[in-house]
């Protein structure tokens, strides 16, 4: 009777534990039904009062035939609560009878120590276990490992143990496994039972799942477990009845082909409503869905000529060429003279060009030792004048050259000099400064003997060359 209030005690124990968590996870709930068995001798406690015990751990830890007592039928239940990121609580209710409580001392070979008058055995333990199948993401094999501690009986005499254990969960489908389960319970009581190990293995089965929206689908099996939805989608809502789940459609709210990710198309061009800019009209779908007429890649709406092809930097209409030298007016730093495509639209220097201006420059005459130019060289530099101009994107350098009369220092200030004052004189009249250079080489560059007054004549003079 008093075995029999016990057990009444630890059920109820085992169920208000339980519930001390709210459900916050699908089947949080496991109940297991098995047997038991206890075993004292591998405990550490060497000898003790009428009995002997390992003094090691594991020592004969599976001799089932001489340690291990076992009632023959279901002598375990077990409740335990899912609490949230891989860790459980549960409690234990067992019974047992002791028959066999280690060795007989001093016994050689080793003899189990059977008592004459069976002892009653009963126990109630708490455990909180971590599963290290869910932290591995194992479905079938889920082992697991727990501490806590507990209350055992031997007859009338109870103590308290402080409870490690390891376990094995084998699920044969999604609610109903085998559970396997190794404690070592540890009493700090000399007076009674020494240390023991518990096993038990039982079959479990785990409940409790939740329909949150209601939707006749379980969480557990919901993939949309807040919103309410269809089987066939696993309880995710279709929102427009197009057949295609909210979550996999583009436009969830408005039906359309299941090609077009479930949005409608009124124009038929291939592009969706909400991403074309011309719901209406047939376009491309490199424009957004609006149409191009000439196939500039202009939309017509922005294309100031829609019938003829153009740039869209232009508005879609094509560049104007003014003076037809190929060179479109964008691009051409001369749009009112004829060139050429390599001068950028600008007429280029010919060599019999250079050779005519060469020719005039040579005719510039200075005053005698002297940068200033005569007035009778003003025809000839209106020559060259013109031809400057000719070539507005050009640019020339002016070089002035003497004779090797006179010391090289004086001959080299006198040819820049001489150069400058023919850069000045094209500056002010109308040859803009920019295109302009001035260099004077002094005696370093002949072109003739400075022998024979001829050849120091025409040594002194002014070239006006491009540059390249």
């Amino acid at each position: 009777m008093k075995n029999l209030n016990r057990l009444l005690l630890a059920m109820l124990l085992v169920f208000t534990c339980s519930n001390l968590s709210a459900q916050d996870k699908n089947n949080p709930w496991q109940i297991t039904v098995g047997v038991n068995a206890v075993d004292a001798f591998p405990s550490g406690d060497g000898v003790q009062g009428d009995a002997q015990f390992s003094e090691s751990f594991f020592n004969e830890y599976f001799n089932v035939q001489d340690h291990w007592n076992i009632v023959p039928s279901l002598s375990t239940l077990s409740v335990s609560r899912y609490i949230g990121n891989g860790f459980s609580f549960g409690a234990t209710g067992s019974l047992n009878v002791i028959d066999v409580l280690g060795d007989v001392p001093g016994s050689n070979p080793e003899e189990a120590n059977e008592l004459s008058d069976d002892l009653s055995y009963f126990g109630i333990d708490g455990i909180v276990k971590y599963g290290i199948g869910e932290a591995l993401e194992w479905k079938t094999i889920d082992p697991f490992v727990g501490v806590g501690g507990g209350y055992s009986w031997i007859d009338e005499i109870g103590y308290g143990t402080v409870n490690g254990t390891l376990g094995l969960n084998i699920w044969f489908t999604e609610n109903i496994g085998l559970s396997l389960q190794s404690t070592y319970k540890h009493s700090f009581s000399t007076d009674n039972l020494v240390s023991h190990f518990q096993h038990s293995a039982g079959l479990s089965v785990r409940f409790g799942g939740t329909d949150t929206d209601g939707d006749g689908i379980y969480d557990r099996d919901d993939a949309c477990p807040d919103v309410a939805g269809l089987k066939v989608f696993n309880g995710c809502p279709d929102t427009d009845e197009d057949g295609i789940e909210d979550s996999k459609d583009d436009c969830p709210n408005e039906a359309g082909p299941a090609e077009l990710n479930g949005c409608p198309d009124s124009d038929g061009d291939g592009v969706v409503d909400k991403d074309d800019k011309c719901p209406t009209v047939p376009g491309l779908k490199t424009l957004a869905g609006c149409p191009d007429s000439d196939g500039d890649g202009v939309t017509d709406a922005d294309d100031k000529c829609p019938n003829e092809a153009g740039p869209a930097a232009n508005k879609g209409c094509p560049w104007p060429d003014a003076d037809g030298d190929g060179v479109l007016d964008k691009d051409d730093k001369c749009p009112k003279v004829v060139g050429t495509v390599a001068n950028n639209g600008c007429p280029e220097v010919t060599e019999e060009v250079q050779k005519t201006l060469n020719q005039y420059a040579k005719t510039i005459l200075f005053d005698t030792g002297k940068s200033t130019i005569k007035s009778q060289s003003e025809a000839v530099l209106a020559d060259i004048i013109a031809i400057l101009k000719e070539y507005p994107n050009s640019k020339f350098t002016v070089e002035g050259h003497t004779d090797s009369v006179g010391s090289a220092k004086l001959n080299q200030r006198l040819s820049d000099s001489r150069a400058n004052s023919v850069k000045e004189y094209l500056a002010s009249h109308g040859i803009d400064g920019f295109r302009l250079s001035a260099l004077g080489y002094g005696e370093d560059k002949p072109i003739d003997t400075n022998k024979t007054r001829k050849g120091r004549a025409n040594n002194r003079r002014v070239e006006i060359n491009l540059v390249k």
